[in-house]
């Protein structure tokens, strides 16, 4: 595994080659129980994950983390905007009540995956998340997270 993370201002793109083919990692991204098995920051869970894998289709994600002042639950709501199996993933994301309610600003997350030989180049970037906020600290745990399932699936 290598890491490389570059924020500038409104965004972090994180990169990093992964040792597992382009099959498993893009199921790791689509399939809600490979998703939910190494998403969120260190402490999290996700007991509730919804994938409707077309353009256009919801995608609901639930996280629970318990933080100094308690349990905290955390939904994402977003729609696919672009899927290229294997390659492209593209979808939109906002943190809302679990009603559905906005409770923040819309954002876009990329992720792009590269064949080279055994191992999967993902290039992650995510639009609209600030380079010091705790999201981006988030990705790069959630990410080592990826790394270890991936290593574990394979």
């Amino acid at each position: 595994m290598t890491d490389d993370r570059t924020a500038s201002g409104d965004r972090i793109v994180i990169e990093r080659l992964l040792a597992a083919p382009v099959s498993l990692v893009w199921a790791m991204w689509t399939e809600p129980d490979h998703f939910a098995s190494w998403y969120g920051p260190d402490g999290a869970t996700i007991p509730e994950v919804e994938f409707d894998l077309r353009v256009g289709g919801v995608r609901r994600v639930c996280m629970e983390m318990t933080t100094p002042g308690g349990p905290m639950r955390m939904w994402f709501l977003g729609e696919h905007v672009e899927l290229r199996p294997h390659h492209l993933l593209v979808y939109t994301e906002q943190v809302t009540g679990e009603d559905g309610a906005p409770r923040g600003d819309d954002t876009q997350v990329r992720v792009e995956l590269t064949e080279e030989g055994a191992r999967t180049r993902m290039v992650m970037t995510h639009l609209g998340v600030p380079e010091d906020s705790p999201g981006a600290t988030g990705w790069a745990m959630a990410f080592d997270k990826l790394d270890a399932r991936v290593s574990a699936t394979r």
